[in-house]
């Protein structure tokens, strides 16, 4: 009788042994490839590469078609936060996608082809963001910034899109890329931005990058482009935890405000008062997404209300 308890509790050890396993499996299971141009709706993944001499870049892009997409129906670029998590930021906007009639393109760049802040949040422009150099300034086509066009032309043609033009919102880490992008590629052809929460921001002023222009490409550029774009600065109005895990705190950092929600003010009130002082035409809004701290999901349907109603 004994032998047969062993027995019995041996074999339940190993069904619930197994039953973890492939729980786990399922958990861990990353999600199949599916080619853009199979034109049929809903979620997917295919890989891009970006290939310029002497340099290349592999990607995964997340994407959702929605269920009565046409030639005419718009593409939003949507870049992820400091987590990488591009299938999830994705997913975020797929209600919203069905419902305005809008089509997801998420790149993900992954620590792995994008590592640290350098190359995704700062668009790989210098080797040391933080400590910019002649001697460490990256080619042009090398910036993570110059992937972005190029990726659009290629899901224009995967889709047979007419558009010329596209949408992108970027949360986080991604809003930190995404208002360096209008900066450094002032002919991207993105036509409505929002740029939401970002940690800390590229100022249009004569102080060091990255916290502004100076001993940076932009020093010779013009601000007309990106201050003339339609352009919403985003944050949650309870975005103001200072103390938020990575919320990059220094002497430059702080001048723009201790906590997310004063820095996008700031930021916003700044560049309003460079456009006038230049007698630019400014076309930006800033928006509160309401009871909402750092919460990308939010924030990702908050950005699709201003894009597309």
């Amino acid at each position: 009788m004994k032998n047969i308890k062993i027995r019995t509790y041996n074999v339940l050890v190993f069904l619930l042994f197994c039953l973890i396993s492939c729980s786990q499996s399922e958990m861990q299971e990353e999600e199949q490839e599916r080619p853009l141009n199979e034109l049929s709706s809903g979620t997917g993944m295919f890989q891009y590469t970006y290939h310029v001499a002497n340099f290349s870049k592999t990607m995964r892009v997340f994407y959702y078609i929605p269920q009565y997409k046409t030639e005419t129906t718009p593409i939003l670029f949507v870049f992820h936060g400091a987590e990488r998590n591009a299938d999830e930021y994705r997913d975020a906007m797929i209600a919203k996608a069905e419902t305005l009639g809008f089509i997801v393109i998420a790149p993900e760049f992954s620590e792995q082809n994008f590592s640290g802040g350098d190359k995704y949040n700062l668009g790989n422009v210098f080797v040391d963001g933080d400590h910019p150099s002649v001697t460490t300034l990256n080619a042009e086509n090398e910036w993570t910034f110059s992937i972005i066009e190029p990726l659009f032309d290629e899901v224009r043609t995967k889709i047979h899109s007419v558009n010329t033009t596209y949408y992108a919102f970027g949360h986080s880490a991604g809003g930190q890329f995404l208002h360096r992008l209008l900066q450094f590629k002032p002919n991207v052809r993105i036509v409505k931005a929002v740029v939401s929460a970002s940690g800390w921001y590229t100022f249009p002023e004569a102080i060091n990058f990255p916290y502004g222009i100076n001993q940076s490409p932009l020093e010779n550029m013009s601000f007309s482009a990106f201050l003339s774009k339609k352009v919403y600065i985003q944050v949650g109005e309870n975005d103001t935890n200072p103390n938020d895990a990575g919320l990059r705190h220094n002497q430059y950092a702080d001048a723009q405000g201790l906590n997310r929600r004063a820095r996008a003010e700031h930021f916003f009130q700044f560049c309003q008062q460079v456009a006038v002082a230049n007698t630019i035409s400014f076309n930006w809004n800033f928006s509160y997404v309401a009871n909402a701290d750092h919460d990308y999901v939010k924030a990702s349907e908050k950005a699709a209300t201003l894009l597309f109603n």
